[in-house]
């Protein structure tokens, strides 16, 4: 069977509460040996530390999403600190910037993005970045502060984009929006990008491929995004699943499952 890594799953999530063990049942029938967790806010770390005790799959990152950014508050980037102290943790994340939806202050998105990557660096922690409607500022500021490593998770920019991620060394997480047809641009990059820099990934509940549209989706669907992908790169499927695991672990040195 494949070895999968799954390197975006929010499996905190409460629409997982009544059959989260089965969900991590059929990741490991679909061959998905490890999933990265990220958090979103202060209230889903405790969450998260308890899932990544309680199966082996799991690895936890603690961060403080802009899109929860009316949850913040600045004595939680000192419990970040804390946290990433006491407990294991692959990553700092999910962090950055969201120039998307209405409403956000960017200001404040700016502040908790800055002093979440400059945490990151001081642990020598990857980071697992958000970039919506805001790539290039995410990027810029990335190399700006030096010293960063990570991915930017469920990619959505330009060739051009992405091309200043991997000169900087960076990763660009793929999942279910690359199985959709009319996702031109991104199944282009997908197919011609070098493989060194690509994660998988589904972004659990949320993003799911063609064949589960509407549905929730779930770390046992990544299987569909191994396959788009194989197809549009006219490689194996298990070149990439060799491929975009050993990316995987070496960026978050996994040490379980």
């Amino acid at each position: 069977m494949l070895e999968l890594t799954d390197s975006h799953a929010h499996i905190d999530d409460a629409g997982f509460a009544a059959d989260r063990a089965a969900v991590f049942d059929r990741a490991r029938a679909a061959g998905v040996r490890h999933i990265v967790i990220p958090g979103v806010d202060r209230a889903s770390w405790d969450r998260i530390s308890e899932i990544c005790d309680t199966y082996a799959e799991a690895h936890p990152a603690y961060g403080l999403h802009p899109m929860f950014l009316d949850q913040h508050r600045p004595e939680h980037l000192d419990a970040l600190r804390t946290q990433l102290t006491t407990h294991r943790a692959v990553a700092v994340g999910e962090i950055g910037l969201d120039f998307f939806v209405p409403g956000l202050d960017g200001e404040r998105q700016r502040e908790y993005f800055h002093r979440q990557l400059r945490i990151a660096r001081d642990f020598d922690l990857p980071v697992i970045v958000h970039g919506r409607r805001a790539m290039d500022e995410v990027t810029s500021t990335m190399k700006r502060i030096g010293g960063l490593r990570g991915v930017v998770h469920s990619f959505s920019g330009s060739e051009q984009q992405a091309g200043h991620l991997w000169d900087m060394g960076f990763h660009i997480g793929i999942g279910g929006p690359v199985t959709y047809e009319r996702a031109q641009r991104l199944r282009h990059i997908v197919a011609t990008m070098p493989i060194e820099h690509l994660l998988l990934e589904t972004d659990s509940p949320d993003q799911p491929g063609t064949c589960h549209r509407g549905e929730r989706n779930e770390p046992a669907h990544i299987a569909e995004v191994l396959e788009a992908i194989a197809r549009l790169r006219d490689e194996s499927e298990e070149a990439i699943a060799l491929a975009t695991t050993a990316n995987a672990s070496a960026l978050f040195g996994f040490t379980r499952a």
